[in-house]
């Protein structure tokens, strides 16, 4: 058993490596501590509190700051393109995964709900972590895939909410208190942002204040048995229109961005890698290459055709992308795990193809079919008149 005085170490080792690798082979360096997390939880390095805390606010900031990118007047433009992606992309993945493992591998039909929404997620943390790194980010195929892959997660969480979780007055005041909250801040963080009081200080009570409030959503959420995925989405989205307008504000995200990928976001993806059990796997290995497949196939048919029209110079990028899964993929596994829907071993399998499309979909994209972005940032300059 390892002494767990070794394993911040360990953790901060991989941290560094995995960039130092991402630097050097040029890919996603969130690829990277996914596979550096998988050998590392193979070869016996166990997760802890710290860990799996840790893990989970780097979800919700990669998640928030994914939604202050989103230009939401181009949102409002291209709602229907960005609908019809983003709502195939969920629901043949869904309905095709749970047909699949109700009629072929025999699963319960809970079990089977639960398996549908695992694998019909697209991880938005993820995908904006590539577009991030890419520099995809501002341009116009970057907002439209993380406007799409919202759409997708918001089925995601709106059908595991109403399939399985029961509601309690805990759950009303997670959604009362983050709707209060999205609701003031929207009005009024973009004075406190703007505060001179707070400018240019070394204790940066701008990037204190947006951590608490994420801690926030995740107190309430954590007592409702909800998920802070999606009012941190929404609280950045709304803000979004802060940090394009005020180069002030834009200061702010580059510092809490900078931040984030330092350790906080490294450990999220690590975390997520350490979940792959091999053992476990491949004693089932003819179901995880199946689900694999069938997620693959359903999220092409379901995201393709439809990139294809809207975004023409990036239809494969975009299918590859919107393949990956990763946060809620997990959350609805481990739900299930612990309502006693799927059993461990079911579980593995379900968590091992949501990292493995995390990974493998991620590395094609990049590899292969990555666009070619300068004249769609050349365009999107025009357009807002720079």
């Amino acid at each position: 058993m390892l002494n767990a005085d070794y394993i911040p170490l360990i953790v901060a080792l991989l941290v560094l490596i995995s960039s130092l690798i991402s630097l050097r082979v040029g890919l996603s360096v969130a690829i990277i501590e996914i596979v550096l997390g998988a050998v590392a939880g193979n070869l016996g390095l166990k997760t802890e509190e710290w860990m799996l805390y840790l893990a989970n606010f780097g979800g919700i900031i990669l998640t928030y700051l994914a939604g202050t990118e989103i230009d939401t007047r181009m949102m409002r433009n291209h709602f229907k393109e960005s609908f019809l992606i983003g709502s195939f992309s969920f629901l043949l993945p869904f309905l095709g995964t749970a047909i699949f493992t109700y009629f072929v591998s025999d699963w319960s039909l809970q079990g089977s709900l639960i398996a549908g929404c695992a694998l019909s997620t697209t991880s938005l943390a993820v995908v904006y972590s590539v577009l991030v790194e890419t520099g995809l980010a501002k341009t116009i195929i970057g907002k439209k895939i993380m406007s799409a892959t919202f759409i997708t997660d918001m089925g995601t969480a709106l059908s595991l909410s109403v399939l399985f979780i029961k509601p309690t007055k805990y759950t009303l005041l997670f959604v009362v208190v983050s709707t209060i909250l999205i609701v003031l801040l929207y009005k009024f963080s973009g004075y406190m942002l703007r505060n001179p009081r707070w400018k240019n200080k070394v204790i940066e009570p701008e990037i204190k204040f947006i951590f608490f409030i994420l801690f926030t959503f995740i107190f309430f959420a954590k007592l409702g048995e909800g998920h802070a995925v999606l009012p941190a989405f929404i609280l950045g989205l709304l803000m979004s229109k802060h940090f394009q307008e005020q180069r002030k504000t834009v200061v702010v995200r580059n510092k809490l961005r900078t931040v984030a990928y330092a350790i906080v976001t490294p450990v999220f993806f690590i975390v997520g890698g350490m979940k792959i059990s091999v053992v476990l796997i491949a004693s089932a290995f003819g179901l995880f290459a199946a689900l694999f497949v069938v997620k693959m196939l359903t999220k092409f048919i379901g995201v393709y055709f439809f990139a294809k029209k809207y975004i023409p110079d990036g239809s494969m990028y975009t299918t590859l992308l919107m393949s990956t899964g990763l946060t809620f993929g997990t959350i609805s596994s481990l739900y299930g795990l612990q309502a006693g829907l799927i059993s461990q071993i079911q579980y593995s399998v379900l968590v091992g193809v949501v990292v493995a499309s995390a990974l493998i979909p991620t590395f094609i994209a990049q590899k292969w079919f990555m666009p070619s972005h300068e004249e769609d940032l050349i365009n999107d300059n025009l357009k807002k008149g720079r």
